[in-house]
């Protein structure tokens, strides 16, 4: 079982998606809380992003934002959290979001967090994130990006050991267990990261 103290959550940050989404978000908070697990984010307010921080805070549990310095100037930081850590660049925040966690769980967003989840996806590839990392796939809304990787190890633009980078999963409850009984990555993949 992996110690998981902290927990970065990627997720998105439109008010306009269906509520089966910020469900999902709020579930995830209210259990991340029930385990004393901090959360880390992007810190921002609304969103699933801004749902899932309210949740881990009505639930007496505590968020970790971290957000570029030009966003809070844009008043897009949640106000109320634990503690907020401001960076100069996009870049500074992933990867500090990166290192403080324990693990990695994907809710369903746009670019944003498609960037963020290919990007750690890429890095623990390259043995430089060994935590687990879990895609949150609620009503299938992953199935497409799930495919393309299967596509990309088909047609030997990855290896088929990759396909361990990443685990699925399709309750909140089940991301969390994931967190704990994956794992973890092994440096020595670098000698097989090229094809």
């Amino acid at each position: 079982m992996n110690q998981i103290k902290n927990v970065c959550v990627y997720s998105a940050s439109s008010t306009k998606i269906a509520p089966v989404y910020f469900a999902v978000a709020e579930e995830l908070g209210r259990l991340l809380a029930s385990q004393g697990i901090n959360l880390i984010n992007g810190a921002g307010s609304i969103g699933l992003m801004g749902a899932t921080s309210n949740a881990t805070l009505e639930a007496g549990g505590t968020v970790t934002g971290v957000i570029p310095r030009f966003m809070v100037e844009q008043n897009w930081h949640h106000t109320g959290l634990t503690q907020l850590i401001e960076t100069e660049t996009m870049h500074e925040r992933k990867q500090l979001m990166a290192e403080l966690s324990d693990g990695v769980i994907a809710l369903p967003g746009g670019c944003g967090t498609m960037e963020e989840l290919l990007e750690i996806i890429t890095w623990k590839q390259l043995g430089l994130y060994l935590k687990p990392i879990v895609i949150l796939n609620i009503q299938g809304f992953y199935d497409p990006l799930l495919e393309m990787l299967e596509r990309a190890i088909d047609g030997n633009f990855m290896r088929s050991e990759h396909r361990a980078i990443w685990q699925v999963a399709t309750s909140a409850q089940e991301a969390i267990d994931l967190l704990h009984t994956t794992p973890w990555w092994n440096k020595e993949v670098r000698k097989f990261a090229a094809i």
